[in-house]
Order: C-alpha cells, then structure tokens, then sequence
C-alpha cells in the first residue's frame, strides 16, 4: 500500500464513527483500531504478512478558521535557524502569505495562509513533527 493511500485510510478511519478496522493486501496486514483520548499515532514498515496496529488519537477539533499541515514533516517558524518568525500571535495575515515551513523529505515546503484576519493561536513549535491534518494555526 502506497504512503500517500495509507494517510488517506487513516484520517477516513479517524473521521468516521468506526472503531475499528482490518485490512490485507499482497500480504501486508493493517488493523486500525480507534480509541479514545490522545493517543499517538504509530507507524511501522511490517514484513510481509505481519500485523501492524495503529491506534487513531480522537481530539476535539479547535473553533474557527484552522489551518491544517498538508503534509507530515517538520515544522519551521522562520525561513532560517538565526531570522524572525514568519508570523507571531497578533499579527494581521492575509490569504497567501508565507506562514510557515514544513520540511518534508528534505524538501522545504512554504505554508501559505488561507485566509485573510488576525493570527490569533500556533499551535505548534518550531522544530516540532507534525501529521497530516494536524491543527497549525488559528485564524480570527
């Protein structure tokens, strides 16, 4: 199974009201098993015909305009180790302004806002992993 279908299966499984899932193809076997809380999530490469469990983490999802990572990677603040952050809490965005950057395998890729407003919550640090459809900011 592809990374990208994987990622794909797992966020339709965390979206749903499943709890649970199996899955077999060519030999590889998936079990997706949701539980409730903050669960981190594992991932594992299996050899052929073995068993992977990966629990889903349930959270409340953040009000308002949240912009989510496209991506798993690294979360970057500023464009270098020594340079200012693209954007701090206060400040005024608007709809395709750099806000941050996720490196991705070795790829360093600009996450631009999608919305006009005022940046009011990150919600992650720089340096930090972060998941696909992970909350980043709150917009206002």
């Amino acid at each position: 199974m592809e990374f990208e279908n994987l990622l794909t299966l797992i966020k339709t499984v965390s979206d749903s009201k499943l709890t649970d899932l199996k899955y077999e193809e060519n030999g590889i076997k998936l079990h997706l098993i949701k539980k409730q809380g903050n669960v981190p999530v594992e991932a594992a490469r299996p050899a052929p015909a073995a068993e992977v469990n990966l629990p889903i983490a349930v959270e409340s999802e953040p009000e308002g305009r949240i912009m989510k990572s496209p991506l798993v990677g690294v979360f970057y603040a500023a464009p270098a180790e020594d340079a200012e952050s693209f954007v701090s809490v206060g400040d005024v965005v608007k709809k395709g302004q750099t806000m941050a950057i996720i490196e991705a395998m070795k790829l360093m890729n600009e996450i631009e806002c999608e919305f006009d407003g005022t940046l009011e919550e990150i919600y992650v640090t720089n340096g930090q992993p972060v998941e696909y459809g992970q909350p980043l900011f709150r917009i206002g």
